[in-house]
């Protein structure tokens, strides 16, 4: 078995509606999440050095659908980057008893 139901995913969400995004994590999802303060850089859209913030949240791989569900709900265009998790440990992360 490759990949187990604890194997963890690490999300870093960049979107205007990120407030929104935040509520529906913490309410819905029941996960934590930690809010980097960012700036826009040059993009296609030219010079937009706004600041903003950006999320990061860690959920089980069962819980991803769900996740990117509720941000594409709230804003299809958010910028989403997944990155695979090797241990986590503290925070809202509760480990299950091996039996």
């Amino acid at each position: 078995m490759l990949n187990g139901i604890e194997q963890y995913t690490g999300v870093t969400i960049i979107s205007s509606q990120s407030e929104a995004i935040r509520q529906a994590v913490t309410t819905n999802l029941g996960r934590g999440v930690t809010i980097y303060q960012g700036k826009r850089g040059f993009g296609h859209r030219g010079h937009q050095d706004l600041a903003m913030d950006i999320l990061f949240t860690v959920v089980t791989r069962l819980e991803l659908p769900a996740l990117r569900a509720e941000i594409r709900r709230l804003d299809p265009q958010a910028f989403v980057v997944q990155h695979h998790i090797d241990d986590a440990e503290g925070g809202m992360v509760k480990k299950r008893p091996f039996h």
